[in-house]
């Protein structure tokens, strides 16, 4: 599958009638095993890229090359479509042209650009935003840097937690204006406030940390919500499973004995061995 194949897929995610739940996926291992249970989009969270390749928490420490390389490394092991967060795309409006032009030949089906100030000012404990004609000239300069048209941009705010949902409204009608693909909102907290939201704009909507009293697929898809995230616990599961794997080996306990194991056959099914036997056969002539 390519590049354009994969966008146009995000592509009718968006203009589709449902709620789709990504995968949040980190490596080519998670996205492959994403794949492999018939997900639609992976999420490839900026917390994710941190802890994954970084090992440190989600504080802007990731570089856009580390980030870039990451994708890629995710992008060549499946055709899965990838929606990728950018964050401020990693300084000024001409930074996010480079942020966009890399990410796009790295792979991604999709990026989001948010508004939040980073990394966080000195001396500042709350988180902060870039002001409206800021955040406007970022969505204006990923637009242009776009190659391939169909790379989905993402304008994204938290106001509504951070400033008030007056400015979340006020910043996602400007962003739409500027020609954005769809509007990513986190910190909404009541469904008053998403249907306000719903009622400002038009483009499609990718929502991400809402409560519980808005997790309804139903719900969601009648609020044009087609993105509905859901954190990104795959890798906590695989570094508590990492944790209590090492802790009992080191505890003395022998390997036959671990529990909770990727079966062979997983394992296998997951590596692509079969591809990958089929393909030493035919270029290495090795018939075992």
């Amino acid at each position: 599958m390519t590049f354009r194949k994969r966008r146009d897929a995000l592509r009718s995610i968006l203009s589709g009638p449902s709620c789709v739940r990504p995968g949040s996926v980190y490596d080519a291992i998670s996205i492959r095993i994403a794949e492999d249970l018939g997900f639609e989009l992976g999420m490839f969270g900026g917390s994710a890229a941190s802890l994954a390749v970084l090992g440190d928490p989600d504080i802007a420490l990731i570089t856009l090359s580390e980030l870039a390389e990451q994708m890629r490394r995710i992008s060549r092991a499946s055709a899965l479509p990838v929606l990728v967060d950018a964050d401020h795309g990693y300084g000024n409006a001409l930074n996010v042209r480079r942020t966009v032009e890399e990410l796009e030949t790295a792979g991604a089906a999709g990026l989001t650009i948010e508004d939040t100030l980073l990394p966080q000012a000195y001396g500042e404990a709350n988180t902060q935003l870039i002001s409206l004609e800021e955040g406007v000239g970022k969505m204006k300069a990923a637009l242009d840097a776009r190659g391939d048209a169909s790379l989905v941009i993402v304008g994204r705010t938290g106001a509504a937690s951070i400033t008030s949902l007056d400015d979340a409204i006020a910043r996602a009608r400007a962003y739409e204006a500027t020609g954005v693909d769809a509007l990513f909102f986190t910190g909404l907290k009541t469904r008053a406030e998403l249907a306000a939201i719903v009622k400002a704009t038009t483009l499609p909507i990718v929502l991400g940390g809402a409560p519980d009293a808005m997790s309804d697929p139903a719900y969601l898809r009648d609020q044009r919500v087609r993105v509905g995230l859901q954190g990104h616990a795959p890798f906590a599961a695989a570094t508590h499973a990492v944790y209590e794997t090492l802790k009992a080996l080191r505890e003395g306990l022998p390997p036959k004995a671990l529990k909770g194991l990727a079966s062979a056959q997983l394992t296998g099914r997951i590596t692509r061995e079969a591809e990958v036997k089929a393909r030493s056969s035919e270029f290495l002539g090795l018939t075992k």
